[in-house]
């Protein structure tokens, strides 16, 4: 293994000079520049650096990712689609209204594999708006994320989720079973931060509105509050977590549910990613989609897909949703992909 040292890296910001880790949400409104991971099912990590600066992303050079063929996932297409129809028995039974169903790709990678190296390739071959890698070796986190999803964004007392739901290759690909999904899970995350935020001050700016990524096409909506005196991060995403857009509706039946079908953990993927500036008071965590971790006990590089499933899902469908979200990603990590030309090969 490469002796790497800790960094982390959200867009043009760097961080570097690790000063100290604690799994205590409290920490993120006292002082300094933080940076967190919640794993899908609760670990949480916090990490605050010395040193924070704004430098480009490097040009791609030094990752060399599993072959396409290496990955194998936690459900194959016929575990998959028969969780499928039992998350409709579900839903017949009036048991939930949407669960999200997921599973986890892996590959074989090498000791001197760097998520930071592979956040390099993925900006130049997967931009995404919320990229990023925080590596700490020692605390067993190495993440490189592409995601495009907002989770938790705090500008002060002022909170913003940007839920995701529905996703096609074009616009025309969006089915009304895409829209009601949005709907019902910008509900879901209406609910969550209104436990936390001034009453009459959670408000919903745009919903449904078509957001075009690298390959896809996505619906995505803002919710918006303002946090009651007294609430800081711990009480948020207390409250918030984890995100309602990879968990379902109710999440706490969701999560009974698809807990019982899913066969791996989703450790970072569908938890918190981001960065806080305790001294200004701000923050912006993503949900943990697109993202690649790797497990150094394992050998491992990670990565999860899943879909939204409702009673109008058909369960090929959702399947070729998973493949979707994640083909090009593991195309890009794979290192088949031409920067020169931005195509897959």
């Amino acid at each position: 293994m490469l002796d790497l040292p800790p960094l982390a890296r959200f867009g043009d910001r760097v961080a570097t000079g690790l000063v100290d880790v604690t799994s205590d949400p409290a920490a993120l409104d006292s002082s300094g520049f933080w940076v967190v991971c919640a794993d899908f099912e609760g670990r949480l990590t916090c990490a605050r650096f010395a040193d924070v600066r704004r430098e480009p992303v490097p040009a791609p050079g030094g990752w060399r990712g599993p072959a396409v063929g290496d990955w194998t996932s936690s459900l194959d297409r016929a575990a998959y689609t028969a969780a499928v129809r039992r998350i409709r028995e579900h839903i017949a039974a009036g048991e939930v209204y949407q669960a999200n169903l997921c599973r986890v790709l892996s590959a074989p990678v090498g000791p001197g594999a760097d998520v930071d190296a592979l956040t390099a390739v993925l900006a130049r071959g997967n931009p995404a708006p919320y990229a990023g890698t925080i590596r700490l070796p020692g605390h067993g986190v190495e993440i490189s994320t592409a995601s495009p999803e907002l989770f938790l964004r705090r500008d002060g007392r002022v909170v913003e989720s940007g839920p995701i739901k529905g996703t096609g290759r074009t616009e025309a690909d969006l089915l009304e079973k895409d829209y009601a999904e949005n709907v019902m899970i910008v509900d879901l995350v209406r609910n969550d931060i209104g436990r936390v935020c001034a009453t009459g001050s959670v408000t919903v700016p745009e919903l449904c509105v078509v957001e075009k990524h690298p390959g896809l096409v996505h619906l995505v909506s803002t919710v918006r509050g303002e946090l009651r005196p007294g609430a800081g991060w711990a009480e948020l995403l207390g409250a918030a977590f984890p995100p309602g857009s990879v968990t379902g509706a109710p999440k706490e039946s969701a999560l009974r549910i698809v807990g019982a079908l899913e066969t791996a953990p989703r450790g970072p993927y569908c938890g918190g990613i981001g960065w806080v500036d305790a001294d200004r008071g701000t923050g912006e965590l993503a949900v943990g989609i697109r993202t690649f971790w790797i497990d150094r006990d394992e050998g491992l590089l990670r990565f999860g897909t899943g879909a939204g499933i409702t009673w109008g899902s058909d369960p090929e469908g959702e399947w070729r949703e998973t493949e979707l979200k994640a083909s090009r990603l593991l195309t890009v990590a794979s290192g088949a992909y031409e920067v020169s030309e931005g195509t897959l090969r």
